[in-house]
């Protein structure tokens, strides 16, 4: 299977950055969203993202010219058809994504692969609701994608292996390395980290320790380079809240149950970063700790 040109569903931080580097790798990539305005705001990202790339030396002004002539956007879903791979990376809730794949897959060649990008999700039955389970899998990009080297391949119980040899050949174009999952809850990275950020949580609501405390004591105890409380503003609350509950869920365990606070906040609509609030107030110079 060539692929050649790669449709990303969702131009939000997850979904640009996908964007990015396949456009940077030399694929044709087509970029879509219903929101216009988050279209938009998706495309300067990317070129922000790659002069700040040029201003490193990491790539030549060449390079960034090129990808960003390689890349388009479109908020007609149905423009995906011609794709040879298509990256879903929209919200981290099933049934948005059924329902794109419900809207999306009368339109594409029957050889397209067709991916998510969710970090806890059921590949299996996301898969199951298509007319190409065998060429369906989990493509899981770490944040921010430019910079994050890893990315987790899943496989559903249907995935056929030349779907999956062709993902791993992706990876290896995008200059990144592939973690290979089975499809059980959270898969790697997320059933171990985000029961470590919920813990964390734990600590805050029992009052063993303080906002700054936590992340110092782990930033300099074990070496993290940000602390729990503040990676969790930075990957969003109501993201670590979803995981946390496709955890418990999934795997019936009471190990997994979200700790209060963390839902109280979500219901605060104190997300983290992108909402200016979270375990941190970013509204001011500084983030303050809200606890």
């Amino acid at each position: 299977m060539v692929i050649q040109i790669v449709g990303v569903v969702g131009a939000g931080q997850m979904g640009n950055g996908i964007a990015h580097v396949c456009a940077l790798a030399g694929y044709e990539v087509l970029l879509t969203d219903i929101d216009a305005e988050a279209l938009e705001k998706g495309r300067e990202t990317i070129e922000k993202n790659l002069d700040r790339q040029v201003s490193r030396e990491k790539i030549s002004d060449a390079d960034r010219n090129e990808a960003m002539n390689r890349l388009s956007t479109t908020s007609t879903l149905a423009d995906l058809g011609n794709c040879d791979l298509v990256i879903e990376a929209a919200t981290e809730r099933e049934e948005i994504k059924d329902k794109i794949f419900a809207e999306l897959v009368p339109t594409l060649k029957p050889e397209t692969i067709l991916t998510s990008n969710t970090s806890s999700i059921s590949i299996t039955r996301l898969a199951s609701k298509t007319d190409r389970p065998e060429k369906f899998l989990g493509f899981h990009f770490m944040n921010p994608v430019p910079v994050m080297s890893l990315v987790e391949l899943i496989r559903g119980i249907a995935t056929d292996e030349a779907t999956f040899e062709t993902a791993m050949g992706v990876v290896e174009r995008l200059g990144k390395t592939a973690a290979v999952a089975e499809d059980f809850p959270a898969f790697i990275v997320n059933r171990i980290l985000m029961p470590m950020i919920n813990e964390a949580v734990y600590v805050l609501y029992e009052g063993v320790g303080d906002v700054r405390s936590i992340d110092k004591a782990m930033k300099l105890g074990t070496n993290h380079p940000m602390g729990p409380l503040e990676l969790a503003d930075f990957i969003g609350l109501d993201t670590c809240l979803a995981i946390m509950n496709v955890l418990h869920d999934g795997l019936a365990d009471t190990k997994y149950r979200p700790c209060p606070l963390l839902t109280k906040y979500v219901e605060a609509g104190w997300l983290g970063r992108k909402t200016g609030r979270g375990f941190y107030d970013y509204r001011g110079d500084d983030p303050v700790p809200t606890r």
